[in-house]
């Protein structure tokens, strides 16, 4: 397995020793402080478009989007031998969300074969309590009715940018516990 880097958005240290981030907020992200400590107020940058980051920069923005959305232990993970898994991250209520990204041009589904390849390891070797793939495009009929039939969650572009507005539900939010 590739080193895994923790996510910028989530501070080392600093918290109060339960979990909780310290005051400082980085990656532009507003993180939640420990009860009684003021909140940070940074924003993620909503000018910047997916599609023109680089791939390592997509998976940050969705590992970003997470810690934003009170995830913890947020971490990227992909790269060569990730087995599908681009982010980790534990949701409040203890759900281990397991995320492959597509950054993927608007005329490029994701496709069946990628949705298999992921629905093979999701579950039995990452552990994901909710497996999603994410993509700036859109997904084929066949690889929805995989994703249907695995239980697995997809946010195409649309559902990405209302997620990111906070207009949309998150990944961990479109699936019952």
């Amino acid at each position: 397995m590739p080193d895994a880097f923790v996510a910028d958005a989530v501070p080392a240290g600093g918290g109060c020793g339960a979990g909780c981030p310290g005051p400082e907020a980085t990656a532009g992200v507003t993180m939640p402080l420990c009860p009684g400590r003021e909140e940070a107020t940074a924003t993620l940058d909503p000018a910047v478009e997916y599609a023109e980051l680089d791939p390592d920069g997509f998976e940050q923005a969705i590992a970003d989007l997470c810690a934003r959305d009170d995830c913890r232990e947020v971490e990227v993970v992909g790269g060569a031998g990730d087995l599908g898994a681009d982010v980790t991250a534990v949701t409040v209520d203890g759900r281990l969300v397991v995320i492959q990204c597509k950054q993927y041009g608007e005329d490029n589904k994701v496709g069946s074969q990628d949705m298999q390849r992921f629905g093979g390891t999701c579950f039995v070797v990452h552990g994901a309590d909710v497996a999603a793939v994410v993509t700036t495009s859109d997904f084929t009929a066949p690889a929805l009715e995989y994703a249907r039939q695995c239980g697995i969650v997809c946010v195409n572009g649309e559902d990405l940018n209302a997620w990111r507005s906070g207009t949309g539900p998150t990944p961990w939010d479109q699936v019952d516990w």
